[in-house]
């Protein structure tokens, strides 16, 4: 990860607020739903903890902490992840080739980054999708069409692949949770003090996309869904929209970063993201 992407930045003013339907009364996490997803969280983000990884998971993070080289937390993390989850034993986790729903033995969290990496509106985008909503109560924008209240067709929807995504699995939704801490020990080794990453995103059609205020024709507040793609550079967004914008992502709101796993979509070069409301930058391309 190139360090040139991380800042300190100092946003301009803007009152935006999220609109109804954009949260959840609850969540799993240290902070509130409509703080997470604010404005003010985007300009002034503090560290998120997610309830239970701490309690169940700490010796991992304080090996972690004793780890200088990269690759060897790295090989921790996956012994960890595949222990504590029983990956390389599906039998013990209660797979039964010949029950008549046996399970999908490989639904892991490596499966779901690759399933989000190939297309976020499939199945596994909806687990993942479904994960953010339940830990940070930000509700999905969009999955295979607009959302934009909880009684719509296609929220309805969403549920359904979700949990069709999650049936027969081994606790995907922990397996995330571990993911995303690991995610945030890491950067915040590779960047100390570092409150942001300065990402970019491509897009088709500007008036497809939820723009809450505009500031002038280059400077607007948009509504990202809750699980968003980024890339670290404006070419490579400029491969998947007509339209680029730049914004300041909280490292706190950051899944997964290019370079995290080794091996593991090392070709795709997207930040996975945690949505709610963005100052964003049109860039000329």
């Amino acid at each position: 990860m190139d360090d040139d992407n991380c800042d300190n930045p100092r946003p301009q003013r803007n009152d935006a607020s999220l609109p109804r339907g954009a949260t959840l009364p609850f969540n799993r996490c240290s902070l509130p739903a409509r703080l997470i997803g604010s404005l003010t969280f985007q300009r002034h983000p503090t560290a998120l903890a997610l309830d239970g990884v701490a309690s169940l998971h700490q010796s991992l993070f304080d090996r972690l902490a004793t780890i200088d080289g990269a690759d060897e937390r790295e090989a921790l993390f996956r012994t960890h992840m595949a222990a504590s989850f029983l990956l390389d034993h599906p039998d013990e986790a209660g797979y039964d080739a010949g029950a008549r729903h046996p399970g999908r033995r490989k639904a892991d969290y490596l499966r779901l980054l690759r399933g989000w990496m190939f297309d976020s509106d499939s199945r596994e985008g909806a687990v993942i999708k479904g994960w953010a909503e339940s830990r940070f109560g930000l509700t999905p924008r969009s999955h295979r069409g607009m959302i934009r209240q909880l009684n719509d067709a296609t929220y309805h929807d969403f549920c359904i692949e979700r949990a069709v995504g999650l049936l027969n699995t081994n606790a995907l939704d922990a397996q995330l949770d571990l993911l995303y801490s690991y995610c945030q020990f890491e950067l915040a080794r590779r960047h100390p003090g570092c409150s942001h990453l300065t990402l970019y995103r491509g897009i088709n059609q500007l008036d497809t996309v939820e723009q809450l205020t505009s500031t002038d024709t280059l400077r607007m507040v948009l509504l990202i869904n809750n699980v968003t793609s980024f890339a670290d550079s404006a070419d490579r967004a400029g491969e998947f929209g007509d339209h680029v914008v730049m914004t300041q992502v909280p490292i706190a709101k950051i899944l997964f970063y290019p370079g995290l796993l080794h091996g593991t979509l090392q070709g795709e070069n997207e930040h996975v993201v945690i949505g709610g409301l963005y100052e964003v930058t049109r860039v000329a391309m």
